[in-house]
C-alpha cells in the first residue's frame, strides 16, 4: 500500500532549486527514507543509480571507488576519478542533470561521505545521500560539507498522513472542519476523528507498522511489527558500542526514559538527561554505571532520531532557557509500547502520549522553513507552577502558551501568565472536545493541532 507523504513536495522543491546542492535525507531507522527517495527518483529523473553502503551494492561500489581513485606517485593523475568510479559501477552512467545518484546508509563510509562537496561541484548529476545513523558522522574522520548540502529530515507518519490512508473520506472532512463549529452537525465527524486518533496513538507512524494495520485492521499485528522495528534498531545500534558498560546502559535505557516521562515534576531533578537517566539506570539495574556511559547512550538515541530534547524556560523568561531538560520519543507507537512495559495505567498513558504528540508537532514546525522559534520545543515554569509548552511565532513573535489537558483542567499557571502579559494566546489541546474561542484563549481537539497555524 502506498502511503502518501507530505515530504514529497519538499523533494520537488530541492530538485527545482537552482543551487544544485546535494540532498541529505536523515531520520530514524525504518521511517521510509529509502522508499520515498526511490519513488521520487523514479518519477522525476530519467536515470537512477542506487547504492546502499550497508548492502552488497555498497561493497561493489567501494571496489569501483578504490580502483578509480588509486594512484601511483610519479604517474599522471586521473582528472575525473569519481566519474570513473560510477562508470565502473554502472557502465551506462551519464553525467547529466536528468540523472540522480542515491547513496544510502552513507554513514558506513567516511571516504564517500567526505566526497559530498566534490559530488556537488564536479557533477551535473544530482546526488541524494541518506542515513539512519548520521550521528556517527560526528566522529573525527567525517568532514561535514557545509554549504553544499540541503538537509531534510523524515519523521514517521503524522496523524494527517495516517488519516489520509486510513479513511480518505474522513480525511477530507477533517481538512474542511472549522476550528470553531457553528452547531452540532459535525458531532459524528468529531467522534470518528477521535477514534482514528486513538488508533494512531497506539500504533504510531512507522510506515511498515501503519501498512500492517491498514492491511489487517488489527492492532496486535501492527504492534508486533513495531516490536520488530525496535529489535532491529537495538541490534544494529549495539554494533556501534564497543564497551560492555555502554551496552548495559543502552539495553535498559528505554524504560528509564518512560519513567521520566510519566513523572509529575518540573523537568529533571538533575542538571541533564544523562544525569537523570544515570540515577534511574543505576538504581534499577546496576550501581556501577558511569555518567559518561549514560551520556553516550542518550546522545546515540538523539542522533539516531529515536528521542528529541525539550528545553525549559525558567519563570517565563525566554532569555533563561535551559536546553535538554526533558526528552520525548519521536514516535507515539514506541512511546505507547514502553509506557505499557513500564506499567503506566491507561489514563497516564493517554496524557503522556498527548504531550508526546504535541512535542513532535512543535519540533516539526522548527524545521526549515521555521514557523516557531527556540532551538527546541520548550515547557516553562512560572510562579510555582508549570506550563506544558511555550511556542513563539517566527512571523510575528506572538507567544503562545500550550496546555495539553484531559477533562476540565483549567491550567491555572498558564492563565496567570497570560493575564500578566507573558504571552498573547493560550491554546488548550484536549481529546474529547470541539473547538472554541474566547478572546485570546482557544480550545482545539488535539488531533486538529496539525492544521493549526502559529500566526
Amino acid at each position: 500500500m502506498y502511503l502518501k507523504r507530505e515530504i514529497y513536495n519538499r523533494l520537488l522543491d530541492w530538485k527545482n532549486d537552482s543551487s544544485h546542492s546535494a540532498l541529505e535525507i536523515n531520520g530514524a531507522r525504518q521511517v521510509g527514507k529509502t522508499y520515498i527517495i526511490n519513488k521520487f527518483a523514479d518519477e522525476n529523473f530519467r536515470r537512477k543509480i542506487y547504492i546502499n553502503l550497508f548492502e552488497r551494492s555498497g561493497k561493489d561500489f567501494m571496489k569501483c571507488f578504490q580502483k578509480a581513485t588509486d594512484w601511483t606517485p610519479g604517474t599522471p593523475r586521473n582528472p575525473h576519478p569519481l566519474h570513473d568510479a560510477f562508470r565502473f559501477f554502472e557502465p551506462s552512467f551519464e553525467d547529466t542533470d536528468d540523472t540522480v545518484i542515491i547513496i544510502d546508509e552513507i554513514q558506513e563510509s567516511s571516504e564517500i561521505f567526505n566526497c559530498i562537496r566534490e559530488f556537488t561541484r564536479q557533477f551535473q548529476a544530482r546526488f541524494v545521500v541518506t542515513g539512519s545513523y548520521l550521528g556517527r558522522v560526528l566522529e573525527p574522520e567525517f568532514r561535514f560539507s557545509s554549504g553544499d548540502v540541503t538537509t531534510i529530515r523524515i519523521f514517521t507518519l503524522s496523524f494527517q498522513e495516517f488519516l489520509e490512508s486510513f479513511d480518505p473520506a474522513l480525511y477530507k472532512k477533517y481538512q474542511e472542519l472549522p476550528f470553531v463549529p457553528a452547531d452540532d452537525s459535525a458531532n459524528k465527524i468529531y467522534a470518528d476523528l477521535q477514534h482514528a486518533f486513538q488508533i494512531y496513538k497506539q500504533i504510531g507512524g512507522y510506515p511498515k507498522v501503519v501498512d500492517t494495520y491498514l492491511t489487517a485492521r488489527d492492532l496486535s499485528a501492527a504492534q508486533r511489527e513495531l516490536v520488530k522495528i525496535i529489535h532491529i534498531f537495538t541490534n544494529e545500534s549495539l554494533r556501534y558500542f564497543t564497551d560492555i558498560e555502554d551496552i548495559s546502559v543502552f539495553t535498559n535505557i528505554f524504560l528509564s526514559i518512560c519513567r521520566i516521562l510519566i513523572r509529575e515534576k518540573k523537568g529533571l531533578q538533575e542538571d541533564s538527561i544523562s544525569e537523570e537517566l544515570q540515577k534511574l539506570v543505576t538504581k534499577n539495574y546496576s550501581s556501577n554505571l558511569t555518567k559518561t556511559s549514560c551520556y553516550r547512550a542518550v546522545n546515540w538515541l538523539y542522533q539516531s532520531g529515536i528521542i528529541g530534547y525539550c528545553g525549559k524556560i525558567i519563570e517565563m523568561d525566554i532569555l533563561d532557557f535551559k536546553p535538554a531538560s526533558r526528552c520525548f520519543f519521536m514516535d507515539l507507537g514506541i512511546t505507547q509500547y514502553f509506557l505499557t512495559r513500564a506499567g503506566a495505567d491507561v489514563s497516564t498513558q493517554s496524557g503522556t502520549l498527548n504531550e508526546n504528540y504535541t512535542y513532535i508537532n512543535l519540533l516539526k514546525r522548527q524545521e526549515f522553513p521555521e514557523e516557531i522559534i527556540f532551538e527546541t520545543p520548550a515547557f516553562a515554569t512560572y510562579r510555582g507552577g508549570e506550563i506544558d509548552f511555550v511556542a513563539q511565532s517566527a512571523r510575528s513573535s506572538a507567544r503562545y502558551l500550550i496546555e495539553v489537558k484531559s477533562g476540565k483542567g483549567t491550567a491555572a499557571t498558564a492563565q496567570k501568565a497570560l493575564a500578566q502579559g507573558k504571552a498573547q494566546k493560550l491554546l488548550y489541546l484536549k481529546g474529547d472536545t470541539k473547538g472554541s474561542r474566547n478572546g485570546n484563549i482557544e480550545t482545539l481537539p488535539i488531533y486538529m493541532l496539525e492544521r493549526y497555524q502559529f500566526l
